[in-house]
C-alpha cells in the first residue's frame, strides 16, 4: 500500500495547506465536461493531487487531430471512447481517487441530473453552445463552474457563480458573454491553437478547482485571467454582474453524425447552409440555402415532410440554422451534422 502521505506530501507542505486541506480535496467531487485539450491536463492533475471523485462527460472519440494537444490520448487510441481512455489512464496514475466516466453528451435533457451529485463543474468544451447550458444549469443549481477557452495563441479562465460571504453569487458566463450562442469564432480545428496553451489554461483550471475547496479567498471568482503565449502577456480583468437573469435552459440542438445520416439519407431533406462558393467546390448533396438567407426560404422548409439535416464545413454554422429554423418552427424535427463536413472534404469521402 502507498503512503498518502508521503503522495501528498509537497503539497501539505505548504504554508497553511496541511492534512485539513488534504482532507477537504479528498471528500471533493469534480465534474469535468469535455475531456480535450483542456480537460486532459485539467484531469491530470486533480487526479494527482488527490481530489476524491473525478467525473469525465463526453462523448466523442480519440482522432488523430486530437493527439497534439490532448494528451492522455496516444496512436492507439484512435477511434476509442475518450473517457473510457482517460479514466483507465488516471485510475492508474492515482488508484486511490474515484474516476467515473460518463460517454454521453451533456444536452438540455440531462445536465441537471449530470451535475447534480458534483460540487464544482470544470467545463473544457469546444462550443459556445454547451458552454452556455453549463453555465445555466450551474446558476439554477447553484453551483461553480470554471471556465476555460483557448483559441491560437490566447487563453482565458475565470469561476462563475461562486457563493460570496454576502449571499450573492459571483459574475456568471452570461454576465460577460450575453450572447454567446450567437458567436462565430472558429474551433482549433479551424482556426489553430498551439497545443501548449491548451496545457497551461488547463491547468489553470485545475488550479482554480483546488483553490475552491482549499483557499476560496483569492480565487477569479468575478476576473477574467487572460493570456497570450506568443509574447508571454498576462492580464486579469475585473467583471461586474449585470442584470441578466437566467429563468430556464435553452434546448440543446439536436445533432445527427455523418453515418447516420448516410445510413438513412433517404429520410432526411438535407440542406447546406455554407455559401453557394463552398457548396459548388464540395457537398454531400442536398439544396443550398446559406445560413444568412435562410428567412427567405420558409416556404421550402415548411413544406418539408422529412426530418431535416442541416451542415456546413465545422457544425457551426449549421448548429445556428437549427436554431433559427426551430425558432420559426418548432414542431419540426431538425439536426445538425455533428462537426459538419470538414474531414470528409478531404478524403472524397
Amino acid at each position: 500500500m502507498s503512503n498518502p502521505f508521503e503522495r501528498y506530501h509537497c503539497q501539505m507542505a505548504l504554508p497553511g495547506f496541511g492534512a485539513s486541506s488534504q482532507e477537504l480535496l479528498k471528500h471533493a467531487k469534480v465534474l469535468i465536461v469535455g475531456m480535450g485539450g483542456l480537460g486532459c491536463p485539467s484531469a491530470q492533475y486533480l487526479a494527482s493531487s488527490g481530489i476524491g471523485t473525478i467525473g469525465l462527460a463526453d462523448d466523442d472519440t480519440v482522432s488523430e487531430s486530437n493527439l497534439h494537444r490532448q494528451i492522455l490520448y496516444a496512436p492507439e487510441d484512435i477511434g476509442k471512447s475518450k473517457v473510457e481512455i482517460a479514466a483507465t489512464k488516471l485510475q492508474q496514475q492515482n488508484p486511490s481517487v474515484k474516476i467515473i466516466p460518463f460517454n454521453f453528451r451533456v444536452t438540455s435533457e440531462n445536465v441537471m441530473d449530470s451535475i447534480s451529485e458534483f460540487d464544482l463543474i470544470i467545463e473544457g468544451t469546444d462550443n459556445f453552445e454547451t458552454k452556455c447550458l453549463l453555465n445555466d444549469a450551474c446558476v439554477l443549481m447553484g453551483k461553480p463552474v470554471v471556465y476555460g477557452a483557448i483559441y491560437q495563441y490566447e487563453g482565458q479562465v475565470s469561476i462563475w457563480n461562486v457563493l460570496q460571504k454576502d449571499g450573492t453569487y459571483s459574475p456568471n458566463y452570461r454576465d460577460v458573454f450575453p450572447n454567446a450562442e450567437e458567436s462565430q469564432v472558429p474551433n482549433c480545428r479551424e482556426g489553430g491553437v498551439i497545443p501548449t496553451l491548451a496545457g497551461i489554461v488547463g491547468c489553470m483550471q485545475a488550479n482554480e478547482a483546488i483553490k475552491y475547496f482549499t483557499n476560496p479567498e483569492n480565487l477569479l471568482a468575478g476576473k477574467l485571467w487572460m493570456m497570450n503565449v506568443l509574447n508571454g502577456k498576462t492580464q486579469i480583468i475585473k467583471l461586474r454582474k449585470t442584470s441578466v437573469q437566467i429563468t430556464g435552459l435553452a434546448q440543446t440542438v439536436e445533432i445527427i453524425t455523418f453515418e447516420q445520416l448516410m445510413e438513412k439519407k433517404d429520410h432526411f431533406e438535407i440542406i447546406d447552409v455554407r455559401t453557394p462558393q463552398e457548396h459548388e467546390q464540395f457537398n454531400i448533396g442536398g439544396i443550398n440555402f446559406p445560413v444568412e438567407e435562410l428567412q427567405n426560404h420558409s416556404d421550402y422548409i415548411s413544406n418539408c415532410s422529412k426530418s431535416i439535416v442541416v451542415y456546413c464545413l465545422s457544425g457551426k454554422r449549421s448548429t445556428e440554422a437549427v436554431r433559427k429554423i426551430k425558432n420559426i418552427y418548432p414542431e419540426k424535427e431538425v439536426y445538425s451534422l455533428k462537426d459538419g463536413i470538414q474531414k470528409y472534404k478531404h478524403t472524397g469521402q
